[in-house]
């Protein structure tokens, strides 16, 4: 346990955390909304520091990041609690839930990312932010040893501490849900503008890729997929983005999206975007990265294999220069 960055003490022992828009005024021996923040006797303690619910060597395709060191492995590592309640979320075992847990140091967690011969770690599967103090001394140490250190987020997190995490991250994906404030308010119990806000600082700052869940009939008008990509390009529109098939699962029991919408979606969102994809889907459509200028083939999938048919980072055709990072 470790005492907690960004709070202020408060009347009758009481605390106000300032890690994220929820704001959580918290009383002595209780938790805030994400479980992983508590106060003793008036001071806040980060109760999830150094606590490991989940550890594996993934490819990076799998976080998903499609243009960031494609074909190469990171250690990811995640811990338990959310600041969020997503009804449908396909982690909620330990983003819901306080699993069996082990202990790792910031100093062993880098040891162990340079022995498994990765190139870095990535925070996922709960929700990193609110493991603030655990992965800002982690990620400086990593970067010591010239890894590189990975944020898979909801992206929920106020601005001065995202301004303090974000010169030791290299890469974040952001799971953007939807783009109707009351699906953040309904389903999440978040808000969604804090979310914009973060992807904009976010995109100036590191390597950034979007995900997004399709949820039949919950995301996935045309109405809010134009808006959502629209507006995203006005940032970038050479931000990778992900889009994934939803299957049931916590309290969400509706069908599968079908590949129809899925389809749908993709084309709507390859209107303004120049790198879509598909996930949770067979086969290669949305897989393969094309170049936006001439349509050459540049990296090509196998689930999460990646072949690069290209030197660098440009386009061995045209010599566009394909947005990422590349060995």
């Amino acid at each position: 346990m470790k005492e907690a960055a960004f709070y202020q003490p408060r009347k009758n022992n009481t605390v106000q955390c300032l890690l994220c828009p929820h704001y959580c005024v918290i009383s002595p021996g209780k938790n805030g909304i994400c479980q992983g923040r508590i106060n003793i006797d008036g001071s806040l303690y980060s109760d999830t520091y150094a606590k490991i619910s989940s550890l594996a060597v993934d490819p990076v395709e799998k976080k998903p990041l499609y243009h960031f060191y494609p074909g190469e492995k990171v250690l990811s590592v995640g811990t338990y609690g959310c600041n969020f309640r997503c009804q449908y979320c396909q982690n909620w075992e330990i983003s819901q839930q306080k699993p069996a847990l082990t202990t790792v140091s910031p100093e062993e967690l880098v040891e162990l990312a340079c022995q498994k011969n990765t190139i870095g770690i990535a925070f996922t599967y709960s929700e990193p932010s609110i493991w603030y103090e655990y992965i800002l001394e982690t990620a400086s140490l990593a970067q010591e040893r010239d890894l590189r250190v990975v944020l898979v987020t909801n992206g929920y997190i106020n601005e001065k501490p995202l301004h303090t995490l974000l010169p030791v991250l290299d890469g974040i994906n952001v799971d953007l849900k939807s783009f109707r404030t009351n699906f953040y308010k309904d389903i999440c119990e978040g808000t969604l503008n804090p979310v914009l806000e973060n992807i904009t600082l976010m995109a100036a700052r590191v390597h950034l890729e979007i995900t997004t869940l399709v949820i039949s009939g919950e995301n996935d008008s045309q109405k809010e997929v134009e808006k959502m990509f629209s507006w995203l390009s006005t940032i970038d529109s050479d931000i990778p983005v992900h889009l994934t098939r939803y299957f049931p699962a916590y309290k969400f029991k509706k069908a599968p999206t079908s590949l129809g919408k899925m389809e749908e979606v993709y084309q709507i969102a390859r209107k303004y975007m120049d790198y879509v994809y598909l996930g949770n889907i067979q086969g290669d459509f949305g897989k393969i990265t094309r170049c936006p200028v001439c349509g050459r083939e540049l990296l090509v999938r196998d689930y999460y294999t990646s072949r690069k048919l290209m030197k660098g980072n440009k386009c061995p055709q045209c010599g566009k220069e394909i947005y990422g990072e590349f060995k």
